[in-house]
């Protein structure tokens, strides 16, 4: 059966399987491979794995290689190869290459203009991507990614498939979490039995610890579009980059009670955002509308899902000038899923309604080619424009100031497309004259949005959306924010950064790598590793694995008029051998800074000898892993520890804390904790006390202060505070509540430290600011610091015969750097306490009221962590 329009024949499963696809009539080429007959089933009716994805993929390459390209981008932490398809018209993918490096050209906003634009536009074809299944439990997409390749490759005498690859370049990416897929499916095939059951808690359905949402290393990478942690996400951001998409639709799934959602998107949405976009959403969204009605099928549009982090899927490529949106599907978590009204939503229905979807977007743009390469276009070239009449046109970075943290942000703005210049030491820009050199980043750049919004201290919020929040907090009701409102990188990597309107970069050389090392002079006593960035933590612990030994001084001391601040380590010729050769190569290897001591003798703090000075050695970590804690903070927690700061970590399952060789190990890190830790752990609980009381450190994250506080564990005489004016009783089990305080002045700090149920209003996430107990070792390398605060937990300061606030919450006026905080929360989180520490037996309890290492994108506060892991266990007795 031939039809003019696919659209018209599109149906829902009931309508006659052909040989393509079982939800649609349309004519399909033979010689097109099917899914059936490449993998064995039809689309919808089983889910496709990992490997058969790839197969398929490289099955229609294979069948059509003059309309398809496949290009890998990037390889999973477990191996599995990420692929992007090309499709276009015989005529455009014969010249593709030329295709792609105009488009790049025509982006600038600089190299290409007027008339010339103008001829461009009309010749060249637009770039639509289509992103499925960042989240693995999220499993429809992929198989209606592969569902529009085959319709793309098979479907004849289609005038909207004709449009498509004649007016546009359509990329695919169908699978962009494989590791998690797997392990989501694994777990399906698991559970199955005889019949697919759809019953809401049927095992099939329910998945263990840690489910397949996140990655291997557990991260959500629809937080990681900036963060570039993860490599699947730093291969799609360079892919993106390079081909300068018009529209990019990141396909998800949702809730199994849900419908579907599409453009536009909710509220509040990033103000760097465009009126051109705005329209684009419209236009894309009444399409689909059209589209959905024809084939009954219910959506929702602007409730939820908003725009307003650049971390997510769909605001990271807006920001670079495209059409960016998150489309939803209510999921099926498996095969079926009963609903409430005795319906049943099938995982080929999710499959259909996501072919849709995308199919309809990609016709859309090829029927508006010119309009939305020309807009497209436009905003680059605009971009360009508003960054030149700045007055922050210019963001330095101080070189002289977390030096390793600064080049880590060289490398992860580079990555991202964003241009980096160095500037030699001594070089003077913006009026001041920067000793060790510094770090320019330029907004004038077709992607400055996107700069705009990670550089500034601060991305406003639509005023009357918050006045909205406001009183809907007034009348009992939740806010409605979705993410966190605060991201400034220059504030959550510890930098120093200015703003200037003008600067002269003529001396600068574009970044490319950080300076390697050359040589390392020689020393007759020994060497000192400088302890102020977490490069420096990287270098001592690479320095310890690889057998150095080293002292860490409690107290800051001097030496031919350099100070050398606490943390700092001294390495010296007496303790190990070949001690020159080993640290020129780990310098080389690493990076970072070691200087010579001549002498152990200094003009002012201890010497060497001193009992300031305490053994390091490389402390054996263990955490806490599976059920009873958050994957999320699991997987952050381990990931810094081990790829950002590379101290290796041996997991121990909750349940298994009780039997394990604890004493093996001199930390023991407890990621943030659920409402179940203390259930799973059950006798474990005596095994951690004994591990502290004989010297261990033990160290909890965020709702882990929780259970070190509560009778899960009791480690810690922690008490959260209820809201202020709050009556209620002490019924959490997991931490004892008092009522809320006001903290106004030092007075009354002090008189806290010497001397009801409702929390706080949850805060979605803010940048705040805290200060440093300089009389503590855990504070090392910190006057103060940035961290994110999110959540409703404020605790009461320790007293001083209970332990130490090591960093406190800065007060009420100063408290907030970033983002938007509920007034009542800032007067009652000022002065209280961020990190605590308690010493108990022979061991140390270490609280961090909020996780330091949340989406590994809180670089500012690795040192911090660094110093709870590997200072602490050269504290403890």
């Amino acid at each position: 059966m031939r039809l003019a329009s696919a659209f018209a024949a599109l149906m829902l499963s009931t309508a006659p399987a052909l040989a393509g696809l079982p939800f649609t009539e349309a004519d399909y080429a033979l010689e097109i491979p099917t899914l059936q007959s490449v993998v064995g089933h039809k689309p919808g009716e089983e889910m496709t794995t990992a490997d058969e994805t790839l197969k398929y993929i490289e099955a229609l390459r294979d069948a059509a290689p003059d309309r398809m390209r496949v290009v890998p981008y990037a390889e999973s932490w477990q191996g599995r190869q990420l692929v992007y398809a090309v499709i276009g018209s015989p005529e455009n993918m014969a010249k593709i290459d030329e295709i792609k490096a105009s488009l790049s050209r025509l982006s600038d906003g600089r190299s290409v203009t007027g008339a010339e634009r103008e001829k461009m536009v009309r010749a060249l074809p637009a770039v639509t991507w289509l992103g499925y299944a960042v989240h693995g439990n999220e499993i429809s997409p992929t198989d209606a990614g592969l569902a529009v390749a085959y319709h793309l490759l098979a479907a004849r005498g289609d005038a909207d498939v004709d449009a498509i690859l004649d007016n546009t370049i359509v990329i695919i990416d169908p699978l962009q979490n494989p590791d998690g897929r797997e392990r989501f499916i694994h777990n399906f095939e698991s559970a199955r039995g005889l019949e697919i059951r759809g019953d809401n808690y049927a095992a099939e359905r329910r998945e263990p610890w840690p489910g397949g949402r996140l990655n291997h290393a557990l991260f959500d990478m629809n937080r990681d579009w900036f963060s570039l942690t993860q490599p699947e996400t730093r291969g799609r951001v360079k892919a993106i980059t390079a081909w300068n998409p018009v529209a990019t639709v990141d396909a998800h799934e949702m809730g199994s009670a849900s419908t579907y959602f599409f453009a536009p998107p909710a509220r509040p949405i990033t103000p760097f955002i465009v009126e051109s976009q705005r329209e684009g959403y419209t236009i894309i969204g009444e399409a689909n509308a059209a589209a959905f009605d024809k084939a009954g099928v219910p959506y929702f549009t602007r409730e939820v899902f908003d725009m307003l982090y650049p971390g997510y899927g769909e605001t990271w490529p807006a920001l670079n000038g495209a059409i960016g949106m998150t489309y939803e599907q209510a999921s099926p978590r498996g095969l079926a899923y009963n609903r409430a009204d005795g319906s049943v939503l099938t995982y080929e229905e999710s499959v259909f309604n996501h072919f849709l979807s995308t199919l309809t977007t990609a016709a859309t743009v090829a029927k508006n080619k010119d309009k939305m390469l020309g807009e497209y276009v436009e905003r680059r070239a605009s971009a360009v424009k508003e960054g030149e009449a700045s007055s922050k046109r210019y963001t330095i970075i101080d070189l002289s100031v977390r030096t390793g943290q600064a080049y880590d942000f060289a490398e992860r703005m580079t990555a991202q497309g964003i241009p980096v210049t160095v500037l030699p030491a001594g070089a003077k820009v913006c009026s001041r004259t920067y000793d060790d050199g510094a770090l320019i980043v330029d907004r004038a750049a077709p992607n400055g949005r996107l700069i705009s919004t990670l550089l500034d201290t601060d991305t406003p919020i639509e005023k009357d959306y918050m006045t909205e929040q406001e009183e809907r907090r007034a009348r009992g009701l939740r806010h409605e924010l979705y993410d966190v409102t605060a991201w400034s990188v220059p504030l959550m990597d510890g930098l120093s950064a200015t703003t200037c309107a003008r600067a002269d970069l003529s001396d600068g050389e574009i970044f490319t790598a950080r300076p390697t090392f050359e040589t390392l002079a020689e020393a007759e006593f020994g060497y000192v590793l400088p302890w102020d960035d977490a490069g420096q933590a990287r270098l001592l612990i690479a320095a310890l694995r690889e057998g150095l030994r080293g002292k860490t001084t409690e107290q800051a001391f001097t030496q031919d008029g350099t100070t050398y601040g606490r943390g700092s380590v001294v390495f010296s010729h007496a303790m190990n051998d070949d001690l020159q050769g080993k640290l020129a190569a780990l310098l080389k290897e690493h990076g970072g800074e070691v200087l010579p001591m001549q002498s152990s003798w200094v003009e002012e703090g201890p010497n060497f000898g001193s009992a300031a000075f305490r053994d390091v050695t490389l402390p054996r970590v263990a955490m806490a892993w599976g059920m009873g804690t958050s994957a999320l903070s699991a997987g952050a927690s381990r990931y810094v520890a081990e790829q950002q700061l590379g101290l290796p970590v041996t997991p121990i399952r909750v349940m298994h804390l009780g039997f394990a060789d604890l004493p093996a190990y001199d930390v023991l890190l407890l990621p943030e904790t659920g409402y179940d830790f203390g259930r799973v752990l059950g006798g474990g609980a005596g095994a951690i006390q004994e591990f502290v009381r004989n010297g261990g450190v033990v160290i909890g994250l965020g709702s882990a202060v929780d259970s070190l506080a509560g009778s899960a564990l009791g480690l810690l005489p922690a008490q959260r505070e209820r809201r202020v004016g709050e009556e209620g009783s002490n019924g959490d089990d997991r931490a004892t509540t008092v009522p809320g305080t006001e903290l106004w002045s030092e007075a009354d700090y002090q008189a806290a430290i010497a001397s009801g149920t409702e929390r706080p209003d949850s805060v979605p996430g803010v940048l705040v600011r805290a200060t440093a107990n300089e009389d503590h070792f855990l504070s090392a390398g910190y006057e103060d610091a940035i961290t994110l605060f999110r959540g409703a937990t404020i605790y009461s300061p320790l007293k001083v015969d209970q332990g130490t606030n090591v960093f406190r919450y800065a007060d009420a006026e100063k408290l907030l750097a970033s983002g938007y905080l509920w007034d009542d929360v800032r007067k009652q989180l000022a002065r209280k306490p961020f990190v605590m520490a308690r010493p108990m037996g022979d061991g140390m309890v270490i609280a961090f009221a909020q996780d330091p290492t949340v989406r590994a994108y809180q670089n500012g506060l690795q040192l911090l962590f660094a110093n709870s892991l590997v200072l602490a266990p050269a504290h403890t007795d």
